[in-house]
């Protein structure tokens, strides 16, 4: 059975940097310069926070969703 994990990124313009979180992994904050990058760094870090959590052990199934907020002024 695979765990169900949704990654949520949003890329911050003034850091200039894709932020990972996850409302299903405590703990998981990941920064990278470009997309795969942040990929890359959750796919390294995940195991680690599961197995702390007590959550390891079943293989993954990640799915990664951007997010970007935009306040628009009225012309």
């Amino acid at each position: 059975m695979s765990r169900l994990i949704t990654i949520t990124a949003r890329w911050d313009d003034e850091a200039r940097v894709w932020i990972a979180t996850s409302e299903n992994v405590s703990g998981l904050v990941v920064e990278a310069d470009t997309w795969a990058d942040m990929i890359e760094e959750v796919r390294l870090v995940l195991p680690d926070l599961l197995e702390l959590s007590g959550l390891a052990g079943d293989s993954l199934s990640l799915t990664f969703r951007a997010e970007e907020h935009l306040d628009l002024a009225r012309a």
